[in-house]
């Protein structure tokens, strides 16, 4: 399953249909977001129909991205039934990111 690309406007239906979802607040002008965007492929295919991935980018999208207390890029968001359970701010190791995964699953 690809990684959906979000914007304001489908953010709050893809994180509440999803029962764990996990979404990638980057930017293009990010070099630890382009760091840890393969992982979030990887992790998409891995955990298929276990948990959604999306990615919203934080300067198309800056309002949504301020409303859900993002203060530093990359961040991802970990939702479980359309609530916002866990964050990682910051570029880690695959590992890291698919332990708080793992929690939600």
């Amino acid at each position: 399953m690809a990684v959906k690309e979000l914007e304001s406007q489908s953010f709050a239906k893809f994180s509440q249909e999803n029962p764990v979802a996990v979404v990638d607040v980057w930017a293009a002008w990010c070099g630890p977001c382009r760091m840890i965007s393969p992982i979030v492929d990887r992790l998409s295919t891995k955990y298929q129909g276990k948990a959604a991935f999306g990615k919203l980018n934080a300067d198309d999208n800056a309002e949504t991205a301020q409303q859900l207390g993002v203060m530093s890029i990359p961040t991802l968001l970990f939702y479980k039934s359309g609530k916002l359970v866990d964050r990682i701010v910051g570029a880690y190791p695959e590992e890291v990111i698919e332990e708080h995964l793992k929690k939600l699953l």
